[in-house]
């Protein structure tokens, strides 16, 4: 069960003798550790953001390049009739 600022409760006087509670330095060591996870993941929202940006546009530079290769193909489809019943060369 949790205290009322979220430390854990120590039955038995919860006086510093026992062992079981946590001092400055512990508190201390465990900020240090969260700050670096906190570090960490932002590190990872921010590389995640930039492969985000970078599919998106290799996203919409594949939809161009289909569009252009669907245009050629059907100008490619429309020159035999034009040209009439003659093979291409």
């Amino acid at each position: 069960m949790s205290g009322p600022n979220g430390e854990p409760h120590v039955p038995g006087g919860g006086g510093d003798d026992d062992g079981d509670s946590f001092g400055e330095e512990e508190y201390a060591a465990i900020n240090s550790m969260l700050d670096q996870i906190s570090s960490c993941l932002d590190h990872l929202e921010e590389k995640n953001d930039h492969l985000h940006a970078c599919l998106k546009e290799l996203l919409e530079s594949n939809r161009q390049t289909r569009l252009e290769f669907q245009q050629q193909s059907k100008q490619q489809h429309k020159e035999p009739d034009v040209q009439g019943s003659q093979p291409p060369v």
